[in-house]
């Protein structure tokens, strides 16, 4: 008898817009496909987090809603960015209390930047929590994250598909953007046009490891919402959601697999 193949999950960054990952995951667990590993950066990490530890798509989206963080964000009093991740850590130890890789159900990686040596970082051990709050870390909207001897921002800023710790690893490799742009007629404004050009360079970025991925998922359209767009939240899960579906749809080879995936980590 054949083993089961394992599968790996690795999700983009993209503020709020990563709550369309939770509308992915949810569809795939309803037709028995559950990730043995989860890879992510900046949002996907977070998202990556609650799930590994067994939270469900739909009670992380409640949580995201309800704690709306976005509104806490207080003023860093630092030449090294606007506001800090204060907020954002005291909500991570609410939900992820025991602060340790090592306690997640499912496997974990988390893509981070040295910002110092230019390079991607991945962690998988240890702490949990800092390398969260570091691979969330926008450049220049949030302090750096001092850990380990490193000064960490936003790992979308060189890795924001972050697939390389699964590729050894997982048989079955499925990547998942949140940051898709619609074709734009006119430039409205400079804002508009840095704006844009800022999310060609984080999709090129996306693109650049799309081969490596067994299925890649891609929602259209959620790039042209802002990052901390939390009132389209329930619009974002959904759009994940029919979009995994038509992936699954289009692609009986992932049925085929999915009773041979183990359980949702809340069911063990």
């Amino acid at each position: 008898m054949n083993s089961k193949p394992s599968i790996g999950i690795a999700f983009s960054g993209g503020g709020v817009r990563g709550i369309s990952h939770l509308g992915v995951l949810k569809a795939f667990n309803e037709v028995g496909i559950f990730p043995d590993q989860v890879s992510g950066s900046s949002a996907g990490a977070i998202v990556g987090a609650m799930y590994c530890q067994g939270y469900r798509p739909d009670e992380v989206l409640k949580i995201i809603i309800e704690t709306n963080y976005f509104k806490l964000l207080r003023p860093a009093i630092s030449w090294k960015g606007l506001f800090n991740l204060d907020s954002l850590a005291e909500l991570l130890k609410t939900y992820l209390p025991h602060n340790d890789f090592a306690a997640l159900k499912t496997t974990l990686h988390v893509a981070a930047t040295d910002i110092g040596k230019g390079e991607v970082v991945f962690f998988n051990s240890g702490k949990l929590i800092e390398p969260i709050l570091a691979s969330s870390c926008i450049p220049g909207m949030f302090e750096p994250i001092f850990y380990e001897s490193r000064y960490l921002v936003d790992g979308g800023v060189l890795n924001n598909l972050p697939v390389e710790p699964l590729q050894e690893t997982c048989d079955i490799l499925i990547g998942v953007n949140c940051n898709h742009l619609p074709e734009l007629g006119k430039v409205r404004n400079v804002k508009n046009l840095l704006e844009r050009a800022v999310m060609m360079n984080l999709n090129f970025n996306v693109y650049s490891r799309k081969g490596a991925c067994t299925y890649f998922i891609e929602a259209p359209g959620l790039g042209k919402y802002g990052v901390f767009d939390l009132k389209k939240a329930p619009e974002f899960f959904q759009a994940g959601y029919n979009q995994a579906m038509k992936v699954i749809e289009a692609n009986p080879s992932l049925l085929e697999i999915s009773n041979q995936l183990q359980p949702l980590p809340s069911e063990l």
